[in-house]
């Protein structure tokens, strides 16, 4: 059953692909919920990319990788709450400016600390890597097709950062809808005066809201150096904090809409990896550069129209004084 194996090892590669999206899209969730437009998805993801492999090639734990990717992601998301929030500048120039300065930052200090053209060593000892985690009977039911193949694959087999991501949509539906923080983060993105008007103060929601998103962002990092990858390289998100974000507009700032966006993109990106050479029955082979283009082509049509109207916070990008 060659196609039967060929759907399931592509929607296990998709789900790889996509928890990096998943990550950082419920953390622009929870920024652009507060109304601040979390445009900095590619430079905390890169600079939590950079820290995670970089602490974890001197110290060799990858726990330890996290943290500073955590830790840095989060630094990053108080850089652009500082500038956006407490001096209540443009929260798009803001952004960028923090995307500009980690994509050069990053290779600069790989370079100046390791001297491997702005990449970080291998990550290949144990303990420096998050690894696949096999479930009990994986290998023996890898041979019985169906429904063996299903659990070998498309459940076990991947790494704890993935199964994380998945959790955490759930997850983020409830606090969003079932918390008293939610239910204040949806009330200042829409109405922020009233917030404020009921006693809440509204920058210290709004720098929560960016404090969760670089906690997520630096997990979305991780993943990219310590687990997809083994370290970093230069410009290694290549889009995905973007992608990320039109996720979360095609998703309507809801999560669980917002995965299956992560979903349809990873797996246009998975289905990429796999057409390379492959020649097509009267097409013959696609060339490489139209063939990784497609998720990105996929975003610009839907994101055209083509899923009817997103309305967004009505009070995200606007900054707030004060009464």
């Amino acid at each position: 059953m060659p196609a039967y194996t060929f759907v399931v090892l592509l929607l296990a590669a998709t789900l790889r692909v996509a928890t990096p999206l998943v990550l950082a899209a419920l953390g622009g969730l929870f920024s652009e919920r507060s109304g601040v437009i979390d445009l900095g998805l590619e430079g905390k993801m890169l600079g939590a990319a950079f820290a995670a492999a970089a602490v974890s090639a001197v110290t060799g734990s990858v726990w330890a990788g996290l943290g500073a990717a955590v830790l840095t992601s989060v630094l990053l998301a108080l850089v652009i709450g500082f500038a956006c929030i407490t001096h209540r500048g443009n929260q798009v120039v803001a952004a960028m400016a923090v995307n500009i300065l980690v994509a050069g930052l990053g290779p600069t200090l790989a370079q100046a600390w390791f001297s491997l053209g702005g990449q970080t060593p291998q990550l290949d000892a144990p303990g420096q890597r998050f690894l696949e985690i096999v479930w009990p009977w994986a290998e023996q039911a890898r041979a019985t097709p169906l429904p063996g193949l299903l659990y070998a694959e498309l459940l076990s087999g991947h790494n704890l950062m993935v199964y994380v991501a998945v959790a955490l949509v759930p997850a983020a539906a409830w606090v969003l809808y079932r918390t008293r923080f939610g239910l204040r983060l949806r009330a200042v993105g829409e109405n922020p005066a009233g917030v404020d008007a009921a006693g809440i103060g509204v920058n210290g929601l709004r720098y929560q809201a960016v404090i969760v998103s670089g906690v997520l962002c630096g997990a979305a990092g991780a993943y990219l150096s310590t687990a997809a990858s083994a370290g970093f390289v230069r410009d290694m998100t290549a889009g995905k904090g973007y992608l990320a974000l039109a996720a979360l507009i095609f998703g309507k700032w809801r999560p669980g809409p917002t995965f299956g966006a992560c979903l349809l993109f990873a797996f246009t990106d998975a289905l990429a990896v796999r057409l390379q050479g492959v020649p097509l029955p009267g097409i013959g082979v696609i060339p490489v550069q139209f063939i990784l283009a497609l998720p990105y082509v996929l975003t610009v049509l839907l994101l055209a129209g083509f899923v009817g109207k997103a309305v967004a916070p009505k009070a995200i990008g606007v900054p707030y004084a004060g009464e």
